[in-house]
C-alpha cells in the first residue's frame, strides 16, 4: 500500500504508527499544496494551474520562506502521475488516504480524488470526522489534524479504513468541480466533506485580534494569530493579508517581511486624536 497524507507533521506520526503495525507497511506520499486557499479556476489545465502557481509565489516573495525552493518543492501534479504509474505497474497496489477534519486535507482530497476514477475499488480513505481519541494525558478529544493523535491510536483507527465507493467517485468530483467554478479565495469545513467558499477577508477578525496596539515581532505576532484561530490556515496566507490590512491603515508593518520573521514587527493602527474646534477652543 502506499499512505497518502495532505500535511507535512502527519508523516512523521504516521511513520511512528507504521513501525508499531507492520501490516501498515507501505511509503507515504504527500500532497503538499493547500487547495483551501487561492485560485482555482481551471486548476487542471496547464494555464489554471500556472495561475495558481504565479499567485503561490506572489505570496511566498513577499514571506521569510524561500520562494523559489518552496515552488519547487511542490509539484502535486507530478506526484500524482507517479502514483499512478504505480498503480499501474502493481496491479494490487492500494492508495491509503488519510484525512482529517479540516478543510486542507478536505480540500485536497477533493483535489486528488478527482483524479483517480480509474483505480475505484483500489483507494482506500480513513477520514477521522469527528471521532473521539485519547491524548497523552488519557483524556478523550476531538482531534482536526492527524498528528494530533497518538501513534498507537492509529491502530485502532485503521479498522476505519474503507473503499471510496463508485458513487463517490461520482459525487465528490462535481462538488470540487464547484468550487472550482466558484473560484473562492478561502475555502472552509462547515462539517463531514461539505466545504464553502469565503471572501479573502475571512480571517482579517482573527489577524486583527491577534495584534495589540503594541509592537511585536511577526514571529510572536503569529504565534498570537494561529493559537486563538478556530478555524486555522497557513502562515504564509496570513502574512499576505496582514499585508493587505498594512495598505488599508488598520495595521502597521515596520521591517521587511521577506528577511525573517523576527525581522518585522506589527502593531494596530494607532489613530491620531482629531482636533475638534469648540468656541475657539481645541480639544
Amino acid at each position: 500500500m502506499i499512505h497518502i497524507v495532505f500535511q507535512e507533521a502527519d508523516i512523521v506520526v504516521l511513520q511512528k504508527a507504521i513501525d508499531l503495525d507492520e501490516s501498515l507497511s507501505g511509503e507515504i506520499k504527500i500532497i503538499r499544496d493547500d487547495y483551501a486557499v487561492g485560485p482555482l479556476g481551471e486548476i487542471y489545465e496547464t494555464e489554471g494551474y500556472q495561475q495558481r502557481r504565479e499567485w503561490w509565489k506572489q505570496l511566498l516573495e513577499a514571506s521569510p520562506y524561500n520562494a523559489d525552493q518552496l515552488m519547487d518543492l511542490v509539484d502535486d501534479r507530478l506526484a500524482v502521475h507517479n502514483l499512478k504509474k504505480s498503480l499501474d505497474e502493481n496491479p494490487t497496489e492500494e492508495l491509503w488516504i488519510w484525512m482529517g477534519q479540516n478543510q486542507h486535507d478536505v480540500c485536497g482530497y477533493y483535489w486528488f480524488i478527482s483524479q483517480l476514477k480509474d483505480y475505484q475499488g483500489r483507494i482506500v480513505i480513513l477520514y477521522f470526522n469527528n471521532l473521539p481519541f485519547i491524548n497523552e494525558k488519557g483524556h478523550i478529544f476531538y482531534p482536526t489534524t492527524l498528528h494530533e493523535i497518538q501513534p498507537k491510536e492509529f491502530l485502532k483507527a485503521k479498522k476505519l479504513n474503507r473503499k471510496i465507493t463508485l458513487s463517490e467517485f461520482e459525487v465528490d468530483p462535481d462538488e470540487w468541480k464547484k468550487l472550482c467554478s466558484e473560484n473562492a479565495v478561502i475555502r472552509i469545513l462547515e462539517g463531514g466533506k461539505k466545504i464553502v467558499g469565503k471572501e479573502e477577508d475571512f480571517y482579517d477578525k482573527d489577524i486583527l485580534s491577534g495584534i495589540s496596539n503594541e509592537w511585536q515581532r511577526g514571529n510572536k505576532a503569529m504565534h498570537n494569530i494561529l493559537g486563538k484561530m478556530k478555524i486555522k490556515t497557513g502562515d504564509v496566507f496570513l502574512l499576505w493579508r496582514m499585508k493587505k490590512l498594512a495598505d488599508e491603515g488598520k495595521i502597521e508593518i515596520n521591517g521587511d517581511t521577506s528577511k525573517s520573521w523576527k525581522d518585522f514587527e506589527v502593531r494596530l493602527k494607532t489613530m491620531a486624536p482629531e482636533i475638534v474646534e469648540t468656541n475657539n477652543q481645541s480639544v
